[in-house]
């Protein structure tokens, strides 16, 4: 971007020293904000709203033209790619990906297709080139997926769950099935990521959404190795695209996530911003930590812990954000005076760094 303004969420993913962090909110574009509400309203069905290129578009946009946050995400599923992989399944309102005939038998992944997504996906590149045209440098586009681990965990399951109890079923008595249904999928996975990027996404977040759900041990055997493929995959040939790495329920895995090949971990509220930095080493970005929860108190409380999350965090590799989505009933005057706080941080801390 040579004689043009670099967005600040790539100025710190570089490792830039910056007067303030950039800052966006996963699941920005949802059901806290009104507007998303009543364009739901006349598209009842989850895959309508994603997949449908002008629609998926205006959603992705709606937080953007309301805050001006410093990332704007394609509005998306992390499952959305099963279908062009043979995996047909649905997204139930409230409840998550539904998927009908789980992925539990040699034949069945035997049966999954590397993903094409020029030919499975062609929305996703209507998507991400509109976003990139609307925003151009005044904000970063990004993209996402989900992990192999979760991806699995959906597939094996059949949905959401609160045990992990087939999964790991399957990955503690007879893990060769699993280990290469996670093969296949990191393949996949990489392959949709370079499209993203190909598309226009200039950053794109992994979801490992549900590898907080292991063990040290067991995250090490199906989790981080696969993570790792993808990463390695993507930087052969997108090097200088950043990666993030989401783990919900990180504390016991954060060094682990470290090793995972992202440029950025994101952090959750579960660990202190000033330990995660700790651990995790000063040559490691990190984004987040706010707990979702703060959104719902003064915005007195909603400015110091903004503030302390940023004096912990340092002016440099830093990305402000929640430890993961904002929730539904979120106020959106809140939401609002997030953003706005994050981008006086400098007059607020009376100092030009922090």
């Amino acid at each position: 971007m040579t004689g043009q303004q670099v967005p600040y969420l790539l100025r710190a993913a570089r490792g830039e020293a910056l007067d303030r962090p950039p800052v966006w909110m996963m699941r920005q574009a949802g059901r806290y904000m009104k507007a998303y509400r009543d364009l739901r309203d006349r598209y009842p069905s989850f895959r309508e709203r994603s997949e449908i290129p002008d629609v998926a578009i205006e959603i992705s946009l709606q937080p953007w033209k309301a805050f001006q946050p410093d990332g704007v995400i394609l509005f998306s599923d992390i499952v959305t790619p099963l279908p062009g992989m043979g995996v047909e399944m649905d997204i139930a309102e409230g409840k998550g990906p539904i998927i009908d005939s789980p992925i539990r038998t040699q034949a069945q992944v035997d049966q999954l297709r590397p993903l094409e997504p020029e030919e499975s996906l062609p929305f996703i590149k209507q998507i991400l080139t509109a976003l990139r045209q609307e925003v151009g440098n005044q904000s970063t586009v990004l993209g996402f997926v989900g992990a192999p681990w979760t991806l699995a965990a959906y597939m094996v399951e059949g949905k959401g769950s609160k045990t992990y109890s087939v999964i790991k079923n399957m990955a503690f008595s007879d893990p060769t099935i699993l280990h290469q249904l996670l093969g296949k999928l990191a393949d996949s996975i990489a392959t949709y990521i370079r499209y993203q990027i190909d598309c226009g996404a200039q950053v794109v977040q992994m979801f490992d959404s549900w590898a907080g759900q292991l063990s040290p041990q067991d995250y090490d055997t199906f989790a981080l190795p696969y993570q790792q493929q993808v990463f390695k995959q993507v930087k052969a040939t997108h090097p200088d695209t950043p990666l993030i790495l989401l783990v919900s329920g990180s504390a016991g895995v954060l060094e682990r996530m470290g090793k995972s090949g992202a440029d950025i971990v994101s952090v959750d509220w579960s660990v202190d911003m000033a330990d995660a930095r700790a651990r995790l080493g000063k040559d490691v970005k990190v984004q987040g930590n706010i707990d979702p929860g703060v959104l719902f108190g003064s915005k007195a409380f909603i400015r110091d812990r903004i503030l302390d999350t940023i004096r912990k965090a340092g002016n440099r590799g830093h990305i402000l954000n929640l430890g993961h989505g904002i929730l539904p009933l979120t106020p959106e005057e809140n939401a609002a005076f997030f953003f706005e706080t994050a981008k006086q941080v400098d007059k607020l801390l009376a100092t030009s760094t922090y």
